[in-house]
């Protein structure tokens, strides 16, 4: 298991679980990058985007698995993390095969 650098809290850790729902696709566009930063402040983001960027895909999701066991998330916040999973998913008005088998690993990630 790979150790994250400290302990994110929920809105870190929904914003590093963003931006691999951006990159799912092996391209996070600048549409993405934008909707992921409007749901947080600059600071934030270029922490987590820097950290993000020296992760492959499989330390990502170990570390995104990692941090969702060390929060309890009510239903609430997990049907708005999926709506906002779906939402930058479908930012480029097609949800790919990648998309949706990511979207299939965080859902047995965070359910």
């Amino acid at each position: 298991m790979v150790n994250t650098s400290k302990t994110w809290s929920k809105h870190e850790l929904k914003i590093y679980m963003l931006l691999l729902c951006g990159q799912a696709d092996s391209m996070l566009s600048q549409e993405e990058l934008n909707l992921i930063k409007s749901k947080t402040d600059n600071e934030t983001f270029e922490s987590l985007y820097r950290e993000f960027k020296m992760d492959n895909e499989d330390i990502s999701i170990q570390k995104i698995e990692t941090s969702v066991g060390k929060h309890q998330f009510s239903h609430m916040e997990l049907a708005d993390l999926k709506k906002e999973f779906n939402e930058l998913f479908n930012s480029d008005s097609k949800f790919s095969a990648a998309e949706r088998y990511l979207s299939k690993i965080l859902d047995n990630i965070v359910y």
